[in-house]
Formats: C-alpha cells, sequence, structure tokens
C-alpha cells in the first residue's frame, strides 16, 4: 500500500515521503481499516518538526484522526466488516495511508449524519471543544465566549459548541477571508486581530465585563489580550500553542482579577475516563443529527496531497478542516 512516512525530522513538505509498504494486518484486537479520510490537525506539523510531546520511532507515518471502514477483524476483537467507524491510530502507523491497522476499543461509530471527511474532522477537534467548555470552563447559558482563531480547525469546532451552549459567541481571526467564515459559522461578533483592538472591543461588546470564557488554541499574544479582558471569574481555556509562543502565566494578576486558568489535554481523558469520551461522542452524535454542529471542512484533497495539507496548515492558511481523502483522484477543493 500507499503511506506517506516521515524519514527526518524537519518541515512537512520537505520530510514527508510517499512510500510504498506492506500492508498491515489486524493483530489481536485490532480492527484493519480502509482509510476512507483522514483529518488534517497541526499536531501532525509538530510530530513532523519532533516537537509534540509524543516522539515516534523514525520513520513513521503521521494522521492522528481517521474515518474508516473494517476490512479485517483480529482475534478476540469486536468489529463488523464494512461498518464505518471513527479512529485515533497509534503511532508511529497513522492515518496518512490507504490501510491502517488500530485498537478495536478505541474506535467509535461514525456518525451517519456526516460524510467521511466530515466525520474524520469531527472527533479530536469537538472532543477538546467539548471538554473544554463543559468539563473545563463550565460554560453557561447567556455567558459570553470569547474564542481565538475562529475561522480555524480547533476554533470552528469551539465556535459551534459555544452557541450550542447558548453562549454569545466572539470569534477572532485574522484577515477578512477568516472573518467571513466566522460570520457563517456564527459569531455574533468578529474581531480581525490585524486591524481591531481586542480588548476594548471584547470590553465594548460586554459592557465592560469582559468574557466569561476564553478558549485559547493560539497562544503568545492571544494570551496576553485575552488576560486583559477576561471576565470577573472568567476562565481561560488554554488548548494549545499555535502561534509558537508558550505564554509566561503572571498568577499575581490572576489572583488580582480572580480569573482561571484551566489546561486542557484532552487526550488524558482516554486514560482517566474513557466512559466520559464515549458518552461526549454520543453527544456530539446527537448534536450532528441535528444540524447543530457540522464540522467545516475547506478541503479535500487526494493522498498525493496530503504533504502540502499538512504543511499549509502548518503555516496557517487554511480555513476549517482539510482533510485527506485517499481515495480522490482529482485535484481537491481549494
Amino acid at each position: 500500500m500507499q503511506a506517506w512516512r516521515v524519514h527526518d525530522n524537519g518541515e512537512p513538505g520537505e520530510v514527508m515521503r510517499l512510500d510504498e509498504v506492506p500492508d498491515p494486518q489486524a493483530g489481536p484486537g485490532q480492527l484493519l481499516l480502509r482509510v476512507r479520510a483522514v483529518n488534517v490537525n497541526f499536531p501532525d506539523a509538530l510530530l513532523c518538526r519532533g516537537q509534540y510531546q509524543v516522539r515516534p520511532p523514525l520513520p513513521f507515518t503521521p494522521g492522528v484522526e481517521v474515518c474508516g471502514e473494517v476490512v479485517a477483524v483480529g482475534e478476540g476483537a469486536e468489529g463488523v466488516v464494512g461498518s464505518r467507524v471513527l479512529a485515533t491510530p497509534t503511532l508511529p502507523a497513522g492515518g496518512f495511508a490507504e490501510l491502517v491497522a488500530v485498537e478495536a476499543t478505541a474506535t467509535l461509530p461514525a456518525p451517519d449524519a456526516l460524510d467521511d471527511a466530515e466525520a474524520a474532522a469531527l472527533h479530536i477537534g469537538y472532543q477538546t471543544g467539548w471538554f473544554g467548555l463543559h468539563r473545563r470552563a463550565r460554560i453557561q447559558s447567556g455567558e459570553t465566549l470569547l474564542v481565538h482563531a475562529a475561522a480555524g480547525g480547533v476554533g470552528s469546532a469551539a465556535v459551534q459548541l459555544g452557541k450550542a451552549a447558548g453562549a454569545t459567541v466572539i470569534g477572532v481571526v485574522g484577515g477578512e477571508d477568516k472573518a467571513q467564515v466566522a460570520r457563517e459559522l456564527g459569531c455574533d461578533l468578529v474581531l480581525d486581530r490585524r486591524a481591531d483592538d481586542i480588548v476594548a472591543a471584547v470590553k465594548e461588546a460586554t459592557g465592560g465585563r469582559g468574557a466569561d470564557v476564553v478558549y485559547d488554541p493560539v497562544g503568545g499574544d492571544a494570551f496576553v489580550k485575552s488576560v486583559k479582558c477576561v471576565a470577573f471569574e472568567g476562565r481561560i481555556v488554554v488548548v494549545g500553542f499555535a502561534s509558537g509562543v508558550v505564554p509566561q502565566a503572571a498568577l499575581n494578576h490572576a489572583l488580582v482579577k480572580n480569573y482561571a486558568i484551566l489546561g486542557l489535554h484532552w487526550g488524558l481523558y482516554n486514560t482517566h475516563d474513557p466512559a466520559a469520551v464515549r458518552a461526549c461522542h454520543e453527544e456530539l452524535t446527537k448534536l450532528a443529527a441535528q444540524g447543530t454542529v457540522k464540522p467545516l471542512v475547506s478541503e479535500r484533497v487526494p493522498l498525493k496531497d496530503a504533504a502540502d495539507a499538512v504543511q499549509r496548515v502548518a503555516d496557517g492558511v487554511t480555513t476549517g478542516r482539510v482533510v485527506v481523502v485517499p481515495g480522490q483522484t482529482a485535484g481537491g477543493d481549494r
């Protein structure tokens, strides 16, 4: 089969190579999936660079989120050939490939309301958003939610989930094209970090109160602005550092303004509370069936263009989700 592999650490567009490798087999407790779609996540780029918290041995295949069709069931595993499932493959054998073997216990049924590309983009981003907003921040209807990178993959999920929770959503983006995407997602107010005074605009929009919940997958300057416009008893959810800058929190400032800084490492729930992950998936499936959440897939690209797709996500020039569809042969949607 064909699979993208990283032989040396560096920029995705330079170090990802499309190789011919032996077909994987479904081992004990595993399912063999034909990959129908694999979502491009920012961690894929960090893995290529050797900057992620997990460093798989070289060479490895990136791709941490797939929608696939079960083609074989390993000994002792539960699964139905032909069924469509979501999975997070265990590296070094990731999802940017035609076939991938995954642990059966870690798979979830793909929602019928979503096509392959949308389903591939549901799991990590929306689970992160759900746990961040509901489990960590305890968001309430009527509160104001500030979402950084609101037109991106992680941010767009938080926007939809915030609206579903009854919050007023303020989205921060970079550029007018992304501002239009954020408006279409349902943001009540969209701010351009390149042109607007974020702090002043948030305070004005909230009557001086500030944002009750801040969802920050960016870090850096976004965090600096967040602490200046967070409300009394507000909560800042730290999701990631797409800016490449890990901010240093001034705890005396958190004390004086009486706000909370909440870390979110969603992957830990798979270890510490897997039942909560499955319960969240059931809720997301219901929301998808209602049309309340629908992953924003801006591009569907063939397997041969995966390295370019990962590079563009790393460069921050995409909106929503870019999904690799191995069965697609023509040029992708842009």
